[in-house]
């Protein structure tokens, strides 16, 4: 059988296996469903090495505005480690009241230069290189403009390590930099690609310092995404009851383990990041960045259980059939899984699993599934 590693992929397919893990509730072992989920969560915190963040960091505003219909904040805060984090939070104009909250998870893309700015819009103003994006992956869409146009109250924060929280190169010792010096002020498109390009070399040694100082990439995600969810829940135009997250690829990736660790998110999308740990053992770990991995837990749980654990909340996964970085098969096998959870948990109806065709994307149709899933789950918290 032909895989990533040769000879040894039946093997390393065989630690794991296809039957349900220690934490599945799959495995039958588990006959109370708190239960279930505060052991199977307790494991993933455990694996997950997740750095210590003792306080809910202060927000600055640090702009005021309006754009195309819309009350814009440009918001920073301090966490525990690395540069302040860059934010914005958007609503509808002359919105009154609380309104439904979504923390808006951008893409990994190969862009580390980037981070809320590929997904949000504030200004007139479009980097050629963001344009070029969102037109690969949204449709031509800003669609964090569109959700709080479609009424939300909508945050959206730079994660580690990305735009205002990246790494500079100026930072780092001289091996590791490599001749490279960081983008000017213009910002210009060979610029950019030069420290994308650095930065995606970047990746794996950044992943041996988090292994070796007792952390993972997805531990320090979910700890800055939670203190995002905290500051937005906090507002006083925001409902914290009605809280929705979700997000494509690297942000699909995020989603899924806010969601499945956090019940402050009452319903949450799922966009081109759902497979089985077996496609990224055998097929398609070369496809992706080593933000996925945790070690050890595939034994307790498979990738898209992790999503699971928020069962019987609302759970939409959205995919699509030619993507090059997931097997469709095990794509719709990690569906059967879900659904298998969400019918031991007695809410069949809260999990969907759409198939799209086309490569890796969020585009317009999918954008309005994920909305019109939000008005029917949110309505009902």
């Amino acid at each position: 059988m032909l895989n990533t590693i040769g000879a040894y992929g039946p093997w390393a397919a065989r630690i794991s296996g296809r039957a349900p893990g220690a934490c599945s509730l799959r495995s039958g072992r588990f006959k109370n469903l708190d239960r279930w989920r505060r052991a199977a969560r307790a494991r993933v915190w455990h694996c997950l090495g997740a750095p210590d963040l003792p306080a809910v960091p202060k927000p600055r505003v640090d702009a005021v505005g309006e754009y195309d219909g819309l009350h814009v904040e440009r918001l920073s805060w301090q966490l525990p480690w690395g540069p302040r984090t860059e934010a914005v939070f958007l609503k509808p104009l002359g919105a009154k009241g609380k309104l439904p909250g979504l923390l808006a998870l951008h893409d990994h893309g190969g862009k580390k230069f980037f981070g809320w700015r590929k997904i949000a819009q504030v200004d007139g103003e479009v980097h050629t290189i963001i344009r070029a994006h969102r037109d690969d992956d949204y449709g031509g869409l800003a669609w964090a403009n569109e959700a709080a146009r479609r009424g939300y109250a909508v945050l959206c924060h730079d994660v580690f390590p990305f735009a205002s929280r990246r790494v500079k190169i100026a930072d780092t010792i001289r091996p590791v930099a490599a001749g490279q010096t960081d983008p000017g002020e213009a910002e210009t498109n060979v610029e950019i690609g030069r420290y994308n390009a650095w930065a995606a070399e970047h990746e794996h040694i950044m992943a041996k310092a988090l292994f070796s100082a007792g952390t993972t990439w997805p531990g320090v995600f979910v700890k800055e995404d939670q203190a995002a969810l905290s500051i937005l829940a906090a507002r006083k135009d925001v409902d914290a009851k009605r809280l929705a997250c979700g997000g494509l690829s690297g942000g699909g990736m995020r989603t899924v383990f806010l969601a499945g660790l956090d019940d402050r998110v009452r319903t949450c999308f799922c966009a081109g990041f759902f497979t089985t740990w077996v496609d990224l053992i055998l097929y398609k770990n070369w496809t992706h960045t080593w933000m996925t991995y945790v070690p050890l837990l595939p034994r307790d749980l498979d990738f898209t259980e992790i999503l699971g654990l928020r069962a019987p909340l609302p759970t939409l996964v959205l995919q699509c059939t030619e993507d090059p970085l997931f097997t469709t098969r095990e794509v719709k096998l990690g569906g059967r899984m879900l659904k298998d959870v969400y019918r031991r948990a007695k809410a069949p109806e809260a999990f969907k699993l759409s198939l799209y065709r086309g490569g890796h994307k969020l585009d317009e149709p999918m954008q309005a599934e994920a909305f019109a899933w939000f008005e029917r789950w949110l309505e009902r918290a």
